[in-house]
């Protein structure tokens, strides 16, 4: 009796699992579960098979033997969503076929936040760790506002071609790039990226260093130090003396080496006589009335033509920066 019992419970346990088994592979895929293209991206190409769409199969993104590239999973549609609206549609004469779930650029395009979530799946370390709360981000820039995806190499990414990209938003520094004085930017020289990290940091202005100083030190270490003598302004802000983007005055300072040098040295002393005033006597630039002329020191590099070592020195006579 027990054990025809013991029988007839497995078998109808068995039955019950069997069911649920049948009924599960008869139940359609559950809400909401992306339904991507069978084929991924030769779906895609029996309509997008132009360029510059196709462009995009000459850089890492097309890369299968790499799992971690959209063409090793999805195809297109690992950036651009499952879209099988999209995929199915077939409007009439004059209609317009239903858009992919994300788009990129165009008057449809998707929110921003939406656009640089599907970026930041896969770049979302290293330079780009800082991008949420950065200035971009918080400006709303997107991604796909300064780069490129579907171009054999990112114009953005090319240090002759990066600041045409900087500049449709940086006016300001497009111009000052055209003074007298200038890094050689516009020259292929130096890129926007050498001294930004444009995807966020933690210091000032999205430099790349903790402060201005470190970061121009990165190009000019001979004015890091230490030295004996140290110009105070030089160990405190670069921006004292000089500009980053361009200047009308030679090594990007801000004003004439004299004029700049009195804003701060005004106490008495030949500083005084730069720009006319009381001189000593016997001077040639001494007037009848005792004012004098502009100095000679105006001319050629100004203070600099005597204080060369502006930036400090190491010279035990150097306190005044002189050779």
């Amino acid at each position: 009796m027990i054990r025809n019992g013991l029988l007839f419970g497995l078998a109808v346990g068995l039955a019950m699992t069997l069911g649920a088994v049948a009924n599960a592979a008869d139940t359609p895929a559950t809400a909401g579960t992306p339904i991507y293209a069978d084929k991924g991206e030769q779906t895609c190409l029996k309509c997008h098979d132009d360029a510059p769409l196709t462009e995009i199969f000459k850089t890492p993104h097309a890369v299968k033997g790499d799992a971690r590239t959209p063409a090793a999973n999805h195809g297109c549609e690992s950036c651009h969503g499952a879209s099988p609206e999209h995929v199915a549609s077939r409007p009439a004469k004059g209609e317009k076929k239903v858009l992919p779930t994300v788009r990129f650029s165009g008057p449809n395009a998707s929110p921003v936040a939406d656009r640089n979530a599907v970026c930041l799946t896969c770049h979302e370390n290293t330079n780009r760790i800082n991008w949420q709360g950065s200035k971009h981000d918080t400006n709303d820039v997107a991604c796909t506002t300064c780069h490129t995806v579907h171009a054999a190499k990112d114009p953005v990414l090319v240090k002759a071609t990066q600041p045409d990209t900087c500049f449709s938003c940086h006016a300001r520094q497009r111009a000052e790039s055209f003074e007298l004085s200038h890094h050689p930017v516009r020259e292929g020289k130096v890129a926007c990226a050498d001294c930004h990290n444009v995807h966020g940091a933690p210091g000032p202005k999205m430099l790349k260093e903790f402060t201005l100083n470190e970061t121009c030190y990165t190009c000019h270490a001979d004015k890091r130090g230490p030295l004996l003598w140290e110009h105070e302004p030089v160990r405190e802000d670069c921006s004292t003396c000089h500009t980053a983007h361009g200047s009308t005055q030679v090594a990007l300072l801000k004003r004439r080496p004299s004029f700049l040098c009195v804003s701060c040295h005004q106490n008495g002393g030949h500083q005084s006589s730069v720009f006319g005033g009381s001189v000593l006597p016997g001077s040639p630039t001494v007037q009848p009335n005792n004012v004098g002329a502009v100095s000679t020191r105006v001319l050629a590099r100004g203070c600099v033509n005597c204080h060369s070592q502006i930036h400090g020195s190491n010279n035990p006579q150097g306190g005044f920066f002189t050779r």
